[in-house]
């Protein structure tokens, strides 16, 4: 298409003065104008101009293809912004984009603060748990929120997690004639705030945050014992390999521990527990830990519910493997697919032993002691011997 139908264009505070001229031209030529209602009002859309419908849907913007159609979005609509949603939607030449400077551009503008130190997230159509993964001493954080309310809420979530002292700007309306910047303290937020849309700038302090190794402590997850325990856990994702984007699937996953560490990683997860009761526990691990987009959750027994047209590049199993689910495996998965399995009875192990023999990789026994007292003194007290299998299907 020499004409794409739909143009992308990014709006500031300042209005019309501040777009391009293309983007210009695109606007006199739309015959519907998509945007949110302050931007619909920035540009004088009048009777062409149509609100993002609640929940957002794309198909209401997609149902006017072949009609000349412009999309309004914040700054640059490729971050954090509907340009994303949209695109995957379309084939090149439907559409163009004309960003302007971003929220997080200006913000970073206003602060001095260098973009490519600071972590940038848009928390408003998702929980403020998603900073639980990024929050570090000494963090510079700049998060789109949706009004002033929120903002205040941000501040609460931050005090009550430990982050108390950390120094939060409120930064409304950037670029425009009412900007407003002021800056408090998490733990003291302002009485008000303005009710326009804002960005939180953040400098993380008094808290400690996540490490960044594998193996976190088993008190940071709810479960009922029934855990891949820290050092286990750390060896297992030693072999997984995570990386980030690939998708895991934890056959049995318990607390869903594994999950949450390998999509920390950066990676997708598919959790599958049988157990309604352990289920519910994964659901409010990943609500804590803030991975609800990368996390799914499938209630039921392997093989019967392996997901279907969605290939693992990683799949662990805690407890329950036999000779019928790895050939379930093997059947579904391509040649390079990792695969690692725990065993702590004798008759898992035994299939264990029997899978290496037969379909090769590497088989290692692993027993951890914990120093305890014993009256006055101190001994060793031993954990199950765990045994490891871990291959390439």
């Amino acid at each position: 298409m020499s004409d794409p139908w739909l143009t992308i264009v990014g709006i500031g505070e300042d209005g019309l003065t501040g777009l391009l001229q293309a983007s210009r031209t695109a606007l006199q030529r739309a015959t519907t104008i998509f945007g949110g209602p302050r931007h619909l009002a920035l540009v004088d859309a009048g009777s062409r101009g149509r609100s993002w419908p609640v929940p957002f849907d794309v198909t209401t913007v997609l149902d006017h293809r072949g009609q000349p159609t412009v999309v309004l979005c914040s700054g640059d609509p490729f971050w954090h912004g509907a340009g994303g949603a949209l695109v995957p939607h379309l084939v090149a030449g439907e559409w163009t984009a004309q960003p302007v400077p971003s929220t997080f551009s200006l913000a970073a503008a206003r602060l001095g603060w260098r973009l490519e130190d600071t972590i940038t997230l848009g928390l408003h159509a998702a929980p403020f748990e998603r900073l639980a993964p990024v929050l570090h001493r000494g963090a510079w954080l700049i998060c789109l929120v949706r009004d002033g309310a929120a903002s205040l809420a941000l501040a609460r979530w931050l005090t009550a997690q430990g982050w108390g002292q950390s120094r939060l700007w409120l930064l409304s309306a950037l670029g425009g004639p009412n900007e407003t910047v002021s800056e408090h303290s998490a733990a003291e937020p302002p009485a008000m705030t303005p009710n326009s849309p804002l960005a939180v700038a953040i400098h993380a302090l008094g808290g400690v945050g996540l490490p960044r190794s594998s193996g976190l402590a088993d008190n940071l997850f709810q479960n009922d014992g029934q855990i891949t325990k820290r050092p286990m856990r750390a060896l297992a994702l030693s072999a997984l390999a995570p990386r980030p984007h690939e998708l895991l699937w934890d056959i049995g996953a318990g607390s869903g521990s594994v999950s949450v560490e390998w999509a920390l990683a950066g990676g997708r997860a598919i959790a599958i527990e049988r157990r309604a009761d352990r289920a519910a526990n994964i659901r409010a691990n990943v609500e804590t830990f803030g991975l609800g987009h990368r996390i799914e959750i499938v209630e039921g027994a392997a093989p019967a519910a392996l997901p279907h047209g969605m290939e693992p590049a990683a799949i662990f199993i805690g407890g329950g493997l036999d000779w019928e689910l790895v050939e379930a495996l093997r059947a579904v998965t391509t040649s390079g697919t990792r695969l690692v399995a725990h065993a702590v009875t004798l008759e898992s192990e035994s299939v264990l032993a029997g899978l290496q023999t037969s379909l090769g990789g590497e088989l290692m026994r692993i027993e951890v002691a914990h120093a305890e007292p014993l009256g006055g003194m101190r001994s060793w007290r031993a954990s199950r011997p765990v045994v490891q299998w871990s291959t390439h299907l």
